[in-house]
């Protein structure tokens, strides 16, 4: 017999081949779908796709940025990645801090971009370990390059998750303040960006102590990041 060793009545050979071939196949066609990503909307996520398929309701409008307001822009760069215009998708130096912060207090605190946050809501899913977080350190250094810093934020803005179904800022600015996400003001901006790291935990309306004290530090922060240009990549 020439077959060799066999699985199920087919070379072991053959299975690695076939394997092979669908790995480079999703490849290929991940990144395709990120070139068409950066000219045409984000239809969904795949945390969208899990409460549709548990029979909760989404809400969730696509805005280009021009019809986001700025305030709100500032807030999410206040908190979550004041380097967002410094770094290429991967913030090599918040990495290093939070594994030195994790030598001193044995904490190990998320050092997530706002690139790598955008790059798992739209082509990952939660959980899936070390391999997931090296596939998406790959698709935000992907994206970063091939889409720019704007559209980058754009996407972000139109996909994050807010709570309650509220996926992208003109649902959540209607959903918690009853008003388009381009006239939101600094504090209500501020207020969404608070929630952001746990959104079906916090409440944007009806916040608690910390979400408020975390409220007043944001506002401090985005005058920060508009007096020193950290958002100037944003509207080059």
């Amino acid at each position: 017999m020439d077959a060799g060793v066999k699985h199920n009545g087919w070379p072991i050979g053959q299975w690695l081949g076939w394997a092979m071939k669908i790995l480079v196949g999703v490849f290929v066609l991940v990144h395709v779908y990120g070139l068409i990503l950066a000219v045409v909307p984000a239809p969904g996520t795949a945390n969208m796709a899990g409460r549709v398929v548990q029979g909760t309701p989404v809400y969730h409008t696509w805005v280009p940025l021009e019809e986001i307001s700025p305030h709100l822009v500032r807030a999410v760069i206040a908190a979550e990645d004041t380097r967002f215009c410094q770094h290429t998708g991967v913030d090599v130096n918040a990495i290093k801090d939070a594994l030195d912060e994790r030598e001193t207090s044995g904490r190990l605190r998320g050092a997530s971009t706002l690139t790598q946050q955008t790059a798992k809501n739209v082509f990952f899913w939660n959980g899936g370990g070390y391999a997931r977080k090296a596939a998406e350190a790959w698709m935000a250094v992907f994206i970063d390059g091939f889409w720019g810093k704007r559209r980058v934020l754009e996407v972000y803005l139109n996909v994050a998750e807010w709570g309650d179904g509220l996926y992208g800022a003109e649902a959540a600015a209607y959903g918690r303040f009853g008003k388009p996400a381009k006239d939101l003001s600094a504090f209500e901006a501020a207020r969404l960006a608070a929630v952001l790291p746990s959104p079906n935990k916090w409440r944007a309306r009806g916040a608690g102590p910390y979400v408020r004290q975390r409220t007043a530090t944001l506002q401090a922060r985005m005058r920060t990041v508009e007096r020193d240009g950290l958002d100037s990549c944003i509207w080059e």
